[in-house]
């Protein structure tokens, strides 16, 4: 490794090419990177006390190191976001010197053949830098000044016209001069000796923003051979990457979190990821096994996508996955993972895989409102079910299983129907917004030939007003005690139902809320409201007989295991 301290331009001028490696991330820095910089460029240019400003290092490795090439073709292995930006940044201070009557000591064409293009050379040595797949056709049609194309790269794009916008209003002799003193590290890998992935990852520790994906990605593809490293990206991991599209960044990490659970029946901290992918895929590998590998993971990327980003294509499936995502089990994921592949792989057919996801949300479901902890559900799911499944039955042997948990720990247990239908009528269960609507969509479109499609149309209605401060018809209503029912009961499944009429029913009276046109209980037609329609009087009687009522359907809605049901 040989690193020297040196001024960015200076470093820049000589005859050379940057590439950013197919499998780097895409060029990524916001508004608030470029704002920084902006920042720290007109500062220094404008004060003659300072000298220089430290700008970080650019890491490096390539053929052209160690031999005396016209233009040393280098890989970036870290400084990407800072070359690519301070060349955005040049560019416009390029296009802007070139109005008439500009002189900041240097003419335009000097400032784009020293620092953009190599400008002895054709073709695609021309340039200084050269982007990933994703990103490059952008930086040279903005380098060439033509039309960007319509799917062109918004982070450059919008970056670009961030530094022209600055540049209208800015003085651009100070612009220049302090990008004249701006000062990296200029660390060149030895290939012969130096190990990039080590130097990736201290890089890592020191605190700059790699994510475990980032990291893995890298493990995987740096070392191999041009051929090999180019097949692995665009056959596996490039689709990857194109599947999750703008969840890559913040979905992968969890991915392959999930992932390894499955793969070792054993919970990684997410932090701690790249290491234990490291374990399950070594280094000394060999190119065979490693595709093999890495074509497994994007098996079930694939999968993963389909049900925690929700793009499953079969419709059944679909509300099946939304429905489990709504209740937040996401520690479910590693044993859907592993349903998932079995029903692609033809092990099990599209009807038990429905009725598996619906005994895992029924399973959750039922768990939280019999208030049991969730922090037994991660071992749940990653260590007690499948490794207990006999997958020549195996949807009675995984209701077996469940039935089987409750044998382990208490706090295992799947409820059963008299718990279930006990605590389903006294829990509040308005807490959650999002799984209030969800609780009263399923109750209402359960055996419902004309179900609602778009809850988001409907909110969450109370019978019983919430207004603490009842109005003299409700106290009378109510009874003597309404005070202890308006707040035992107010936020039970018995007083709470759905409208698109809010704001009209309001506090209204419990005749006023059934026959208001529109809207009203006797208008809507929902299902939910026919019992409130033949209600004569709302007080702690009815509330009951009705939360018993929807108890009823909630038993044949979120199922208990039954081993006779196959």
């Amino acid at each position: 490794m040989i690193a020297n301290e040196k001024n960015f331009l200076s470093f820049l001028r000589a005859p050379k090419q940057f590439r950013i490696p197919i499998f780097q991330r895409r060029y990524s820095w916001e508004n608030q990177h470029c704002e920084q910089l902006w920042h720290d460029v007109l500062r220094i240019g404008e004060n003659n006390d300072i000298s220089s400003h430290f700008l970080g290092s650019i890491v490096y490795i390539g053929e052209g190191i160690m031999q005396a090439a016209e233009v040393p073709e280098l890989l970036v292995i870290d400084g990407q976001q800072r070359l690519t930006t301070l060349s955005l940044m040049i560019l416009a201070l390029h296009r802007a010197i070139k109005k008439p009557n500009t002189d900041i000591g240097i003419k335009p064409k000097q400032l784009s053949n020293y620092y953009l293009f190599n400008a002895d050379e054709d073709g695609q040595l021309r340039y200084k830098l050269l982007l990933t797949n994703q990103d490059k056709s952008t930086l040279i049609q903005l380098l060439e000044n033509r039309e960007l194309s319509s799917d062109a790269s918004p982070r450059l794009e919008n970056n670009f016209n961030f530094f022209e916008t600055k540049l209208q209003n800015a003085d651009l002799k100070t612009v220049y001069a302090g990008i004249k003193k701006l000062v990296i590290v200029d660390i060149a890998l030895n290939p012969d000796n130096d190990d990039p992935q080590l130097i990736f990852e201290s890089l890592n520790s020191t605190g700059l923003s790699l994510s475990q994906a980032d990291l893995i990605r890298n493990y995987v593809l740096m070392g191999q051979n041009f051929d090999f490293q180019s097949k692995l990206y665009n056959d596996h991991w490039l689709p990857m990457e194109q599947r999750f599209g703008d969840a890559y960044a913040k979905k992968f990490d969890l991915f392959v979190r999930d992932y390894l659970t499955l793969e070792r029946r054993q919970i990684p901290n997410i932090g701690a990821v790249y290491e234990t992918f490291k374990n399950h895929v070594p280094r000394k590998i060999t190119p065979e096994k490693l595709q093999s590998k890495i074509a497994k993971i994007a098996r079930y990327s694939n999968h993963y996508v389909s049900f925690a980003l929700e793009k499953e294509e079969d419709s059944e499936l679909q509300k099946c996955f939304s429905d489990i995502n709504i209740l937040e089990v996401t520690v479910a994921y590693p044993f859907l993972l592993e349903v998932y592949d079995d029903y692609k792989q033809g092990n099990i057919s599209k009807l038990e895989t429905v009725k598996i996801l619906h005994l895992v949300e029924s399973y959750v479901f039922r768990r939280a409102i019999c208030d049991i902890p969730t922090n037994s559900l991660n071992r749940t799911f990653a260590e007690r079910l499948m490794p207990n499944v006999l997958k020549s039955n195996y949807l009675n042997s995984l209701k077996e299983t469940f039935l089987k948990l409750g044998e382990m720990s208490d706090t295992y247990r799947f409820p059963s129907d008299s718990e279930f239908k006990q605590e389903f009528q006294v829990k509040g269960v308005y807490n959650n917004q999002k799984r209030c609507q969800y609780l009263l969509r399923k109750l209402e479109n359960h055996n419902n030939k004309q179900p609602i499609r778009h809850i988001e149309d409907y909110s969450v209605e109370h019978v019983m007003p919430q207004n603490d401060d009842l109005s003299e018809e409700w106290q009378k209503e109510l009874g003597e005690n309404w005070q202890e029912i308006h707040e035992q009961y107010l936020h039970t499944i018995g007083n709470l139902t759905l409208t698109g009429y809010n704001p009209e029913l309001s506090d209204h009276s419990f005749s006023e809320k059934k026959e208001l046109r529109p809207g009203g209980f006797r208008d809507t037609r929902l299902r939910l409201n026919e019992s409130l329609v033949e209600t004569s009087i709302w007080n702690e009687s009815a509330i009951q007989t009705r939360a018993e009522e929807l108890a009823e359907k909630a038993l044949k809605i979120w199922i208990y295991p039954k081993l006779t049901d196959s």
